[in-house]
C-alpha cells in the first residue's frame, strides 16, 4: 500500500460518452469549466478535458473551445492542474467492401494537427495514447509509433508533460522503448486504462502485472471503465497508484443511478481512498508528486 497522498484526476466529458446517454454530461465550455471547478472542490487535483461541439454535443478539436474552457477554469482556480487530450485524430473506419478504403467517420491526422492546441495553450499535462486497437463496433484506433514519437517531442518542447495512456501490454512496451531511447523525458507519468473490451482486463491481477513492468519508483495511475470505475479506485490505491474517475469513463454513481455531476464521482472516489486509510492530495501536492513545473 502507498505511503503518499493520492492524486485524483477527474475526466470531465471525454469523447465517447454520448449526450443522449445522460442529461448531466457537460457540453459547452461554460459547463465543462464549471464541472471541473466543482470536481476540484470535491477533491480532484487534475481536470482531464475534451471539448464538444456546442450545437450537437459531439467531440471537437476546436482550439477556441479549448482556450475558452481553460480560460474559464483558470480565471477562478489557478491551482487546478489542467490535462488536455490529444486522442482525436487516430480513428480509422474501413469500408464494408474494401478494408483499404476509409469509410465516413475516419479521421487520421498528423502529429502536428493533433497537438496544435497543446502547443498554443500549454497545459500542465496532456494525455498521450499509444494504442492501436479495435474498438467495439467497426472502428480501429491507429497510433503509429512514428506519430507518437513526434507528438511526445512536440509537447515536451513547450514544457508539457505527456501522460502515457496505456490500454494493453503492447502500449506499455512501446512506451518503455521510447523511454529507453530518450524520447520520453524522465520521470515519466504512466496511466493504465483498464476495462476496454479489447484491452487490459480491469482486475487486480492485471493491475499488479502492469505496474510491475514499470521502472522502479514510477508514478502511475489507473482507471476503470463503466461499472469497474470505483472497484478500480480501490485496487489502484492498494497497489500504490493514483486514481481517475469522471463521466468520460462512467456515468453512474451506483447501479442504475446516473451521476448528476462529476463532483459526485470524485467525492465517492475520495471516500473510498479515505475509508481504506489514504489521504487525498491537493493540486500543489499533486504537482510535486507528478514532477510538474
Amino acid at each position: 500500500m502507498k505511503n503518499h497522498k493520492t492524486v485524483i484526476t477527474c475526466a470531465i466529458t471525454g469523447a465517447a460518452t454520448k449526450p443522449e446517454q445522460t442529461p448531466y454530461l457537460p457540453i459547452t465550455p461554460e459547463q465543462i469549466a464549471e464541472s471541473a471547478l466543482e470536481a476540484a472542490e470535491a477533491g480532484a487535483a487534475i481536470a482531464h478535458i475534451h471539448v464538444r461541439n456546442i450545437e450537437n454535443g459531439r467531440p471537437s478539436m476546436s482550439l477556441e473551445l479549448y482556450r475558452d474552457t481553460v480560460d474559464r477554469i483558470k480565471s477562478r482556480n489557478k491551482e487546478l492542474i489542467i490535462n488536455l487530450t490529444t486522442g482525436p485524430g487516430a480513428l480509422y473506419i474501413p469500408s464494408a467492401d474494401n478494408l483499404a478504403v476509409a469509410a465516413e467517420g475516419t479521421r487520421l491526422l498528423s502529429a502536428a494537427e493533433r497537438v496544435k492546441h497543446i502547443e498554443v495553450i500549454k497545459p500542465d499535462i496532456c494525455t498521450m495514447d499509444l494504442n492501436t486497437m479495435n474498438l467495439p463496433g467497426a472502428g480501429i484506433r491507429i497510433n503509429h509509433i512514428r506519430v507518437c514519437r513526434e507528438m511526445i517531442q512536440r509537447v515536451q518542447a513547450v514544457g508539457v508533460k505527456p501522460e502515457l495512456e496505456l490500454f494493453d501490454s503492447g502500449d506499455l512496451r512501446i512506451a518503455l522503448e521510447l523511454l529507453e531511447e530518450g524520447v520520453i523525458q524522465k520521470p515519466a507519468l504512466w496511466q493504465f486504462a483498464m476495462g476496454m473490451k479489447y484491452g487490459w482486463d480491469a482486475t487486480p491481477a492485471t493491475v499488479m502485472y502492469a505496474y510491475n513492468q514499470l521502472p522502479p519508483g514510477a508514478v502511475w495511475s489507473a482507471f476503470g471503465i463503466s461499472r469497474t470505475q470505483m472497484p478500480m479506485v480501490a485496487q489502484t490505491w492498494i497497489y500504490g497508484g493514483h486514481v481517475r474517475v469522471g463521466m468520460e469513463d462512467n456515468i453512474y454513481i451506483e447501479k442504475g443511478v446516473l451521476a448528476k455531476s462529476n463532483a459526485e464521482l470524485v467525492r465517492k472516489a475520495a471516500n473510498i481512498v479515505k475509508d481504506l486509510g489514504g489521504q487525498i492530495a491537493n493540486a500543489q501536492e499533486a504537482r510535486e508528486l507528478f514532477h510538474l513545473k
